[in-house]
């Protein structure tokens, strides 16, 4: 049982708060859970971010109150801290990397040889859409363009070889859009990106957990598989942001991908 995507950004970095999180682990009966951080808390990946920035105010004012608030270095040494100690449930430390084409040697010189675990990419823009912060943004969108650049984006995340996983593979439905056309085909290409990278798919409760009235629990079932046909490794998770919901619904991501 595991929990592969655990935010740890609303606590100081100590071990109380890893213990925290920890605690909540074997409540829940998991084996393993991994514990990361988005990568606009620290400055170091700023730059990666001046384009959504200069383009669209409601994404400017959101990096200007949540991003920058947290220091690389520290985070790194707890990492090291916590490695040093013994806890009943297997840990592991990386960081979810919002993917931007083109700053992909950006990513790699911030992140080679700082001792993570895994790096999981994720999609959270569309071109300069900030598609998954409010239902709101979504008002005269086209719908099937930004599907397309979606996983046209997500495909290329795969084919750069940055990252070890891709984080909640079609996050894109978490407000109940759905395009007009049939999405097997990307669904195959998607998985066999990840297959010849040797990624791993992120099963990820959190969009539910936001939005139940209009997300599905987890990935499409076609995804999944499209995701099983390609052998692509598949891992469960909640998306937590605080202890309370580590471990949110993982028995029944696990009944997804197994049906």
């Amino acid at each position: 049982m595991i929990d592969g995507h655990i935010h740890i950004e609303r606590g100081d970095y100590t071990l109380e708060w890893i213990r925290q999180f920890v605690d909540r682990a074997v409540a829940t009966g998991l084996d393993e859970i991994r514990l990361l951080e988005h990568n606009y808390m620290f400055k170091e990946f700023e730059p990666m971010y001046d384009t959504v920035r200069a383009n669209s105010d409601f994404v400017n004012d959101w990096f200007v109150r949540k991003a920058g608030k947290k220091d690389y270095k520290e985070y790194l040494d707890l990492i090291d801290k916590a490695r040093a100690n013994q806890y009943p449930v297997s840990i592991k430390f990386g960081l979810e990397v919002c993917y931007f084409k083109g700053w992909e040697e950006l990513i790699k010189d911030q992140t080679r040889d700082k001792g993570f675990d895994f790096l999981l990419g994720s999609i959270h823009f569309v071109g300069n859409f900030a598609f998954d912060h409010t239902a709101q943004l979504w008002d005269g969108i086209d719908v099937d363009k930004t599907y397309i650049d979606y996983f046209e984006d997500s495909i290329d995340l795969a084919k750069s070889k940055v990252f070890d996983g891709l984080g909640h593979p079609d996050s894109i439905k978490l407000f109940g859009h759905k395009p007009s056309f049939d999405l097997t085909d990307y669904y195959e290409r998607l998985a066999a990106a990840l297959s010849d990278s040797n990624m791993y798919a992120d099963q990820n409760s959190g969009t539910q957990r936001r939005c139940p009235d209009t997300s599905p629990l987890g990935m499409d079932k076609e995804l999944i598989k499209a995701l099983r046909r390609h052998d692509v490794k598949i891992i469960t998770s909640s998306d937590a942001h605080s202890p309370e919901d580590v471990g949110y619904k993982i028995r029944e991501l696990v009944e997804c991908v197994n049906l």
